[in-house]
């Protein structure tokens, strides 16, 4: 008989900010592509996986997410006995250290006590990666090990994942340190937020944290559990980004314009489900020019596109240049208008000035709604 779990989605931990685009709404409501937010991943990967009872988890500014997930029809969960649960939490301001992944459980403790499953699979709501979740738990349950941690190994650490944690294994892939990546090394194994464990433990945790300190976050707890459980890494392998800042997010759009990253990642035997638009086709007109871009429905494209995203119900007009930049839904980028190395939020109207670039390696951010 296979193993059952029940999926716990959580938010980003309070201490990670993505500038400019976090003022607006949680990282997991964060467009990606385009199309997707960031969210539609780890909802995927559970119902691709059999998953089908799922909780996720909202804290600050949860508007966009709750819109965006509805009922959750759209994520294919079976429709007799699957449902996603928004569970919100309401004590903490977004930015109170006391505003942890564990405070929301223990608001939240009966619902999780009351599943029927015997195993809880936790995931993030800010990374994107594909993984078999089922396969995950079996080899859980068949190791014997009390809690089983995704990890992927990266060679850019110093760069990049700055607010996530790295694990530090032994050769029998125990699980020695679990601490906040500092940018020292390339080389780094990192969390992927990732756990999965028996519903006992998971309750059991969530219990000693309240009477440790309500400071401690769950990865917290599994740090600390690890002198008296048995903690082992797992390595995930393919594609993988943590949206954790501004530089994150945009590297995690501009590798999926490489064709062989996407097509790999995006397969026909494991789709990647989100609430659908009906709209009409993007207009291209005379003398619009796209080369290796992904450009959304409903966009009018008078200019040119080049190694760009562009979102839905976008305007870009006539003798317009967008290069290498991520352009959110509504956005109307006026005539003979210079946009490079830049993300830039919905609603954006940029009609008088005539250049927006960034200076840096850093992509220049223009805020939702501005009129420039």
């Amino acid at each position: 008989m296979a193993n059952k779990a029940f999926g716990v989605i959580n938010s980003a931990a309070n201490y990670i900010r993505v500038e400019g685009l976090h003022d607006y709404r949680p990282i997991g409501a964060f467009s990606f592509l385009g199309r997707f937010r960031v969210i539609d991943f780890p909802i995927s990967n559970m119902s691709n996986s059999g998953i089908n009872r799922i909780h996720v988890y909202l804290n600050s500014r949860p508007r966009s997410i709750v819109e965006h997930i509805g009922d959750g029809r759209h994520y294919n969960i079976n429709s007799k006995r699957g449902n996603i649960q928004l569970l919100f939490t309401q004590n903490n301001g977004h930015s109170s250290i006391y505003n942890t992944d564990i405070n929301a459980y223990l608001e939240n403790l009966e619902q999780i006590e009351r599943m029927p499953q015997d195993y809880v699979i936790v995931a993030p709501s800010y990374m994107i990666y594909k993984q078999d979740y089922q396969k995950l738990l079996d080899e859980h349950v068949a190791s014997g090990t009390d809690i089983t941690l995704l990890y992927h190994k990266v060679d850019q650490a110093k760069e990049y994942y700055r607010a996530c944690n790295v694990v530090t294994l032994n050769k029998q892939k125990g699980v020695q340190s679990l601490e906040r990546n500092m940018g020292t090394a390339k080389e780094k194994l990192i969390s992927m937020d990732t756990y999965v464990m028996s519903k006992e433990i998971f309750v059991d945790l969530i219990k000693k944290a309240k009477k440790e300190s309500s400071a401690y976050s769950l990865a917290d707890m599994i740090a600390l559990a690890r002198e008296t459980l048995d903690v082992r890494g797992y390595q995930h392998k393919g594609f993988f980004a943590a949206i954790t800042s501004l530089d994150d997010y945009y590297r995690a759009n501009m590798e999926m314009l490489e064709y062989a990253t996407a097509m790999d990642f995006f397969t026909s035997d494991w789709p990647f489900y989100t609430k659908t638009t009906d709209a009409c086709p993007t207009q291209y007109f005379h003398g619009a020019s796209v080369t290796n871009s992904m450009v959304c429905n409903a966009g009018l494209i008078e200019g040119t596109v080049e190694n760009s995203i562009i979102g839905r119900n976008v305007h870009i007009g006539k003798g317009a240049v967008v290069r290498n930049s991520i352009i959110l839904s509504y956005a109307d980028i006026g005539d003979g208008v210079y946009i490079e190395n830049a993300v830039v939020d919905k609603w954006v109207e940029a009609k008088k000035i005539k250049k927006i670039v960034s200076e840096s390696v850093t992509p220049t951010y223009v805020k939702r709604n501005d009129k420039l």
